[in-house]
């Protein structure tokens, strides 16, 4: 169907697609894969004209792999990705698979749909991977436009939340954001966590992470690309059957599950706002840690 775009979230996968740093599938790619739309066009009974949808990472898979038969979509063997192997939103128009757009409820608006359709649900499936239940004590190691809603979802999980991150401003949003500790990202939290999820590309912030799980603990990593694990301790960090797990896409169940978490919850990303004009700058500012929360592209 033809979406007319709306806002498109800008997330740091864009700028690691941007930067060469994911390899070139597409030539001449639009990026963007946190769309808000209205049906144009290609309509159905379930998804009317100017019905307004949100479009994800994931934008369709084959159904027919091993994968996909075991209900683990999010490891399609044959995925499209939206702004990545098809054109995305930054721009005024864009296509997607019927089946992979979602229908948005009224209590989102626009400017703060857009960061939940990829920084929000990949930081739940983040706390799904890494086994979160409720009341546990949760690391969240950076605090960027991903973990700024998965503290939200953890706080109405009644778990205790404790960030390491390297930037003063996010420091305070964490704190505004009612975590029970926040330290710079040499710190490491007072108590042994039961989870945690790293949002940092980079490996050096996942020994962090591991180095304060309690027994048996599970460290999520949250990042499509990282730079490389550095060699660690086994005895000290690993034995005990802790876990180190990556989080790969995502699936519709996902999607569909923290969206009416995030209606029900009222949750609203800290947003800031760029025009379609300044999409480098966007990208920019996403690259050097300089936005609180998330950016959205208004159309």
């Amino acid at each position: 169907m033809l979406l007319r775009v709306r806002v498109c979230g800008v997330c740091r996968t864009d700028l690691h697609i941007v930067e060469g740093e994911l390899p070139l599938i597409k030539n001449a790619l639009i990026p963007g894969h946190q769309i808000v739309g209205e049906i144009v066009d290609g309509a159905t009974d379930e998804l009317p004209l100017g019905m307004r949808v949100g479009v994800s990472w994931m934008g369709g898979v084959d159904g027919n792999c091993s994968y996909c038969r075991r209900g683990l979509e999010n490891l399609c063997d044959t995925p499209v990705f939206t702004g990545y192997t098809v054109d995305g939103g930054y721009a005024e128009y864009a296509a997607a698979r019927s089946d992979f757009v979602y229908p948005l409820p009224s209590e989102l608006d626009d400017l703060h749909a857009a960061p939940l359709l990829c920084a929000g649900i990949i930081g739940f499936r983040s706390l799904r991977v890494a086994g979160v239940e409720r009341g546990d004590r949760v690391g969240l190691f950076g605090f960027g436009a991903s973990a700024h809603l998965a503290i939200a979802v953890l706080h109405s999980w009644k778990c205790e939340v404790y960030v390491s991150t390297r930037g003063a401003s996010h420091r305070q949003l964490a704190e505004s954001l009612g975590a029970t500790w926040v330290g710079s990202e040499t710190d490491k939290p007072p108590v042994a966590l039961d989870r945690a999820v790293t949002f940092a590309p980079s490996g050096d912030v996942v020994i962090a992470a591991l180095s304060s799980l309690r027994k048996s603990g599970i460290v999520a990593i949250n990042a499509v690309h990282l730079d490389r694990i550095p060699e660690f301790d086994y005895d000290q960090l690993l034995w005990g059957e802790r876990q180190i797990r990556s989080v790969a896409n995502m699936t519709r169940t996902d999607a569909r599950d923290f969206l009416k978490i995030a209606a029900d919850i009222q949750l609203e990303p800290k947003v800031t706002v760029f025009s379609l004009d300044q999409s480098n700058e966007a990208l920019a500012a996403v690259k050097n840690d300089a936005i609180n929360g998330a950016a959205v592209i208004v159309i």
